[in-house]
């Protein structure tokens, strides 16, 4: 209820206060930073302003760093690569020297089997002629055996009487004389002292 002759307040009106209020606000700010905002931009560019002067220094001498680090690093790539070299050099000799090696152990055992194949034919031989040897003894009459046993190394005997059978290696030693027989008997039976026992 409104009095009659009241004047109501008209609403554009208070709108466009508002807004010129809000507009003289915001120009404000943009005055103030714009005030503010010059000295702080004249401050940053005096550094920018001399930049230039000292980055031509600064330029020059980060060249000269950079080429002493080039340099420094082709040098050590020709020591590396001089090194990769020498190791690649003494790989190839040790290869080679490992198959001359093993060249000369398969010789080896080669030699070896063919040296062995020879001993066994040779012992073997030797066996034979041994056991001939014997038999021609033992067929002798005790006696005759006696005497060639007689002149005979006490060793060499010994080992022809332990061939023989007891008995036969029995009757040569009866004709053996004392001396000689004490003697093999002596040897015959330090062969074996020295032997293990089981």
């Amino acid at each position: 209820m409104t009095r009659k002759g009241a004047k109501v307040p008209d609403r554009r009106a208070r709108g466009g206060v508002l807004t010129v209020i809000s507009l003289l606000m915001i120009g404000s700010a943009i005055i103030r930073v714009g005030l503010e905002a010059g000295p702080a931009l004249a401050r940053g560019a005096e550094p920018a302003m001399a930049a230039p002067a000292d980055a031509r220094g600064k330029t020059a001498a980060d060249a000269a760093d950079l080429q002493l680090l080039l340099t420094e690093l082709l040098r050590r790539e020709d020591e590396l690569n001089r090194r990769e070299n020498t190791i690649v050099d003494r790989e190839r000799a040790l290869d080679i020297a490992g198959q001359a090696i093993d060249s000369r152990l398969a010789m080896l055992q080669e030699a070896e089997e063919t040296l062995r194949d020879t001993v066994a034919i040779a012992e073997s031989a030797a066996e034979n002629d041994l056991t001939q040897l014997t038999d021609v003894y033992e067929s002798m009459k005790p006696k005759d055996a006696a005497a060639l046993f007689e002149t005979m190394d006490p060793v060499f005997a010994a080992g022809f009487l332990s061939r023989m059978p007891p008995d036969a290696a029995a009757n040569v030693m009866a004709g053996l004389s004392p001396e000689v027989a004490y003697t093999i008997s002596v040897v015959m039976a330090g062969r074996n002292a020295n032997a293990p026992q089981e």
